[in-house]
């Protein structure tokens, strides 16, 4: 398991060291307007909790993961009112660069490559 002081996520988003244009939060989850973005409209959306991935909630987790699940529905019915699309998902593994479980969600036309 990473160190949770050491992923992006804790150690710069999240601690403040890093200053980012938040798009809303509340006190388990934070989501952000990506600063190098995929898309046209790119959101992160993390926990405020350590996760390492959606493979390692716990039961304990349950809640988490719902109030997760509340916030992109939210932000993915904002973009789909607004752009007419939006894309959700996580990665896992070799995929996920950051081991922090996060979200994107994102609209519009694709600015650079995955």
């Amino acid at each position: 398991m990473t160190d949770p002081a050491c992923d992006f996520y804790c150690g710069r988003i999240l601690s403040g060291r890093l200053s980012v244009p938040v798009y809303c939060e509340n006190d388990r989850v934070f989501a952000f307007h990506h600063t190098n973005p995929l898309w046209e409209h790119h959101v992160v959306l993390l926990p405020k909790k350590h996760v390492e991935s959606l493979i390692t909630l716990d039961e304990a987790d349950n809640e988490l993961l719902l109030e997760l699940m509340r916030t992109a529905k939210a932000i993915a019915g904002d973009f789909m009112a607004r752009f007419g699309a939006a894309r959700v998902y996580t990665n896992l593994g070799a995929y996920q660069s950051s081991k922090h479980l996060h979200w994107h969600i994102g609209a519009g036309a694709q600015l650079r490559p995955y």
